[in-house]
């Protein structure tokens, strides 16, 4: 049983940073795909970005590109998302996921088999 424990969300200014942190426990960290979601009040869950089991390959959705960053260090079993230039758009509810289906990246929701509590990030205009 995988455990995800997201951390570092909070209330940020339009143009400000933050660095969202996902603790995982309970399984071989190494071994699966990771990914980031979120969720913005009455919307549905949407995809944010995915990385590969070693950190070699990442993808991300179109209005995050250039702006975002996901990141994992498998030695610490963390995973990341530094977060840049963030807009209003931006806020919502921020869940880890981990995909044991495969090493690949995927945006794909229903191949992410264990989630997070969630993170709320707020972007002020």
């Amino acid at each position: 049983q995988v455990q995800l424990v997201e951390s570092g969300g909070g209330l940020v200014q339009a143009g400000g940073s933050l660095r969202l942190s996902c603790a995982a426990s309970g399984g071989t960290f190494s071994s699966y795909a990771m990914g980031w979601f979120r969720q913005a009040p009455g919307k549905e869950r949407e995809f944010v970005a995915s990385i590969s089991w070693n950190g070699g390959d990442t993808y991300y959705t179109d209005s995050v590109k250039g702006r975002f960053t996901i990141s994992r260090d498998n030695a610490k079993n963390m995973l990341y998302l530094q977060m840049n230039s963030l807009k209003p758009e931006d806020t919502a509810v921020y869940y880890c996921a981990a995909n044991f289906r495969r090493v690949g990246v995927s945006a794909l929701l229903y191949e992410y088999d264990y989630w997070g509590q969630g993170t709320q990030v707020t972007v002020s205009s």
